[in-house]
């Protein structure tokens, strides 16, 4: 029977629980009741408390600084309103500002805290009072009386000017932003705060447009005031011991503060707004911050808000009302009061009672502990030895030592002595068998790491593989085919290397922009193109891949060679990882191939830049192909229009041989015998029409000649003579030939020619065709009374032979000297407009210079004269005779 059954059931609750704790446990309970209760109600209490003070202290504070601030406020909208009465009644007319002058002196010293006030009107008068000092200001004045210019006068006490106007011409009022502003709204408003040149401090104007009865606009009238008197108001409102009160606009710039802090900072010797998060006082910065990240956007504060907040581990309460009823006015009043300005004495009695209390705590715990131990302490020896014994990864010998019974010191001391004994054993098994378990486990890890590693390389490498195959042989790539082969390539690419999009980029003619030739998209698996990318708009970015040919970026937000990319082309396309290799086609960039991974940033392996890189060479295989192909097709274009060509030639060639020349050549003739008579007498004026009638049957024929001969040129039908020939001989020759056409404008003849040069081999008819034609083009371009000659001198190797026909005429710009050596071309100067000539005499000649192996070269100076050097190989007698048949 069990006696012990009530006390066993209330007892099982702790089963399991040692008895130490168990005593220590009920004594705490006790004191933690009382002690807990306690501390509850008083923190509580003094918590409602603060809020209560805190929340009336801020609401009070932000009624005084609403009411300052509209007060403030009200006196530029009195000002501007008494003026529009005085000017209903009659007594000022806006359209007359000469009467204003004494009125707004007086008015300024009756309104003080304006520092200026101005009138305006739409006759372009302007007439401005500012304060200067307790007994200057200045009078700023411009209109009709003025000439529309500003004049600007120091003015005493008594409205007196003491000083030479400054003077700044053309001055229009109208143009002015209070001016603007008023005309815009139609009523009375403030301006934006702004910071004048002339000092630091912030300003604001507050303007009222005037108007007729028939609402026509006559005028503005203005005020400009100081906001550093608003900071005055607010550092004579105490909040708490260091609370601060402070107005900002919805934009976040300060406006004023109760600290002595500036609401601006000088940068470059300008003063510059200063944002409230940007404050020197760390409350201001920290309560702007706050608000910032609470609401997103000041523009959401609407109304009264009452809020906490941390700041340096201590809470911090805020109000924050808009200021209501002045148009243009958008600021915010924010009120800021620390809690630790409430809680010095509360916090000093909380703490008084948190230390009685764990005093007392304390004090219970010890008392429990020693009565505890009194009563357990040899029963809880032989519990824990017993504990110890099962548990083998513990390090320490446990010891069972019990004094004062004779049993139960035999007993702890045998088992001691046993315990030592098996934790020897079982500790000696336990440390093996942790070191086998660890060594297989890490074995078994890095070969299931490995083997993975592995087969996922040569997938990958099998599946790119097969991709290259593919595209090796396919028929759009071998063909030329661009537009498939590039769909081809691109989605066989994308596919193979799981990501978004793969896209080829080819350069445009000018190189000025990459230009999208083939896009895929895998997600929703659509071709396209037509993307644009400025080469200007990137320079680092094609920098870094013309130097680096392949770029592999893992994160597209950080690394620098994308970051101009990533606002208008990564971002909004969520690519955050790409590799882009540049396309090489016969040594010249000409396109790039992109991949681009979405969503997930990705660390491209080695393999996939490999890949790529092979992708890349098969597309520039690709236009390399395209572009041979292309090249075949005109080749085959070209030549049959060639053969085409060539046969209209030789037809019409044909034709100007026997239908021109033969009928030209029987007029000169019938020409040449009317001038001698053989038809009968002829009279002096048909002398002369038959004199013109021969010239110009003669030039004809030149022409033809002419024509047929550079046509023999390009046909390769002209065959050289080529003999020893003497260069004094030819020069000597030639200008005999012209001598007749120099005298009949006295121009003078001479040569430059060293006596020992050797003969050379050359044609001599044509080469003396092509001096002639140099000496008599001379002749014909130099005034009367002028000077051409002929000079030759050798090379310093003696390989060529330099002969060059200089005249002293009226030369040309050397922009024009490319023009001399084409067909049917003449170059017109200020003084010769157009010569007589075919413009096909320069053309054959350098056409025989050039059969000849040689090159001209000419050189011109407008008003100075010209020089043609022909440069001739020189192939001396000595050497056998050569036909060429060109």
């Amino acid at each position: 029977m069990n006696k012990n059954t009530g006390q066993g059931n209330v007892f099982s609750l702790f089963k399991g629980v040692p008895l130490t704790r168990i005593l220590v446990a009920l004594f705490l309970l006790q004191i933690l009741l009382a002690v807990g209760l306690t501390a509850y109600l008083s923190i509580g209490n003094g918590q409602k408390a603060v809020n209560e003070v805190a929340s009336e202290l801020r609401h009070e504070v932000g009624n005084r600084v609403e009411q300052n601030l509209q007060t403030y406020l009200a006196t530029p909208r009195q000002v501007l309103r008494s003026n529009q009465n005085v000017i209903n009644m009659g007594l000022l007319k806006i359209k007359n500002l000469a009467t204003w002058e004494s009125y707004l002196i007086e008015q300024l010293k009756i309104f003080p805290d304006a520092l200026a006030i101005t009138a305006s009107n739409e006759q372009q008068e302007y007439l401005a009072v500012e304060k200067l000092n307790d007994r200057q200001s200045l009078l700023r004045k411009a209109g009709k009386s003025t000439g529309y210019d500003l004049y600007t006068y120091i003015i005493d006490s008594q409205g007196q000017r003491t000083q030479l106007p400054e003077v700044i011409k053309n001055y229009d009022a109208r143009s002015l932003p209070d001016y603007l502003t008023a005309v815009t709204a139609k009523k009375f408003s403030f301006s934006e705060i702004f910071t004048p040149r002339t000092e630091p401090t912030l300003l604001i104007s507050a303007s009222l447009p005037i108007y007729n009865s028939q609402g026509e606009l006559l005028g503005v009238n203005s005020t400009l005031t100081h906001l550093s008197q608003i900071g005055d108001l607010l550092q004579n409102i105490k909040v708490g011991k260091s609370g601060q009160v402070f107005i900002m606009e919805r934009s976040g710039l300060l406006v004023a503060s109760s600290t002595t802090e500036e609401p601006f900072r000088f940068q470059n010797g300008k003063p510059i707004r200063l944002k409230a998060s940007q404050s020197g006082n760390s409350l201001t910065q920290a309560t702007a911050k706050y608000l910032k990240t609470k609401f997103n956007n000041f523009e959401q504060i609407q109304s009264l808000q009452q809020l906490d907040f941390s700041f340096d581990g201590k809470r911090q309460f805020l109000e924050v009302r808009p200021l209501q009823g002045e148009p243009n006015v958008n600021w915010l009043m924010i009120v800021a009061v620390p809690e630790a300005d409430f809680m010095g004495q509360i916090n000093r009695n909380i703490q008084t009672t948190i230390f009685l209390c764990l005093g007392a705590l304390g004090l219970a715990i010890i008392l429990g502990i020693v009565t505890a131990r009194w009563i357990t302490q040899p029963i809880l020896y032989f519990s824990t030895a017993t504990k110890d014994l099962t548990d083998f990864t513990n390090s320490e010998d446990s010891v069972v030592k019990v004094q004062g019974i004779q049993e139960l010191e035999v007993l702890g001391e045998s088992f001691n002595e046993m315990a030592q004994y098996l934790r020897k054993t079982f500790t000696a098994l336990i440390s093996k068998n942790e070191d086998l378990k660890l060594q297989v486990k890490q074995r078994t890890q890095e070969l299931q790491q490995e083997i993975q590693e592995r087969i996922n390389s040569e997938q990958k490498l099998g599946q790119h593989y097969q991709v290259l195959t593919e595209l090796a042989n396919h028929k759009a790539i071998f063909e030329g085919n661009l537009e498939t082969a590039f769909k081809v390539i691109t989605e066989k690419a994308a596919n193979a290397l799981e990501v978004e999009r793969v896209s080829v980029w080819l350069f445009n003619s000018e190189r000025t922009k990459l230009q999208c030739i083939s896009l895929y998209e895998r997600s929703n698996q659509k071709h396209s193109a037509g993307l644009e990318r400025n080469l200007a708009d990137y320079l680092i970015y094609f920098r870094a891949l013309v130097a680096s040919r392949t770029i592999a970026v893992s994160d597209t937000r950080t690394d620098p060679r994308v970051q101009e990319l990533w606002d208008k082309l990564l971002e909004p396309n969520n690519i955050v990882s790409l590799i882009d290799t540049s396309l090489w086609v016969a040594g010249k960039m000409v396109g790039t191939v992109l991949s681009e991974q979405v969503d997930i940033p990705r660390k491209w392996e080695l393999s996939e830049q490999n890949f790529v890189s092979s992708i890349a060479e098969i597309v520039a295989l690709t236009l390399e192909v395209g572009d041979r192909k292309r090249a075949e097709s005109a080749l085959r274009e070209a030549k049959e229009i060639a053969e085409v060509a060539n046969r209209a030639r030789k037809t019409f060639l044909g034709n100007i041989n026997h239908d021109l020349r033969t009928p030209l050549n029987s007029i000169l003739v019938i020409t040449e015998a009317l001038k001698d008579q053989v038809y009968g007498p002829v009279s002096e004026e048909q002398r002369q029409s038959l004199n013109m009638l021969e010239s110009s049957g003669k030039n004809l024929l030149e022409l033809i000649n002419q024509i047929l001969d550079i046509t023999d040129t390009e046909s390769s039908k002209i065959e050289l003579q080529l003999a020893a020939t003497s260069i004094p001989g030819i020069c000597d020759f030639c200008l005999s030939f012209v001598k007749d056409l120099a005298f009949q404008k006295n121009i003078r003849l001479r040569a430059q020619i060293p006596e020992e040069l050797e003969p050379i081999q050359v044609d001599e008819r044509r080469i003396r065709q092509v001096f002639i034609n140099l000496l008599t083009n001379a002749i014909k371009f130099t005034k009367e009374g002028g000077e051409v000659w002929i000079e030759a001198q050798p090379s310093s190797t003696n390989e060529y032979i330099f002969i060059s026909v200089v005249d002293t005429g009226i030369g040309m710009l050397s922009d024009d000297l490319f023009k001399l050596f084409q067909p049917f071309v003449q170059v017109e100067t200020a003084s010769n407009h157009r010569s007589s000539g075919t413009g096909l005499g320069l053309v054959m000649v350098q056409k025989i210079v050039e059969l000849h192996g040689g090159t001209i070269h000419a050189e011109s100076q407008l008003g100075k004269g010209s020089r043609f050097t022909v440069k001739l190989p020189c192939k001396k007698a000595g050497e056998s005779r050569v036909s060429e048949d060109v």
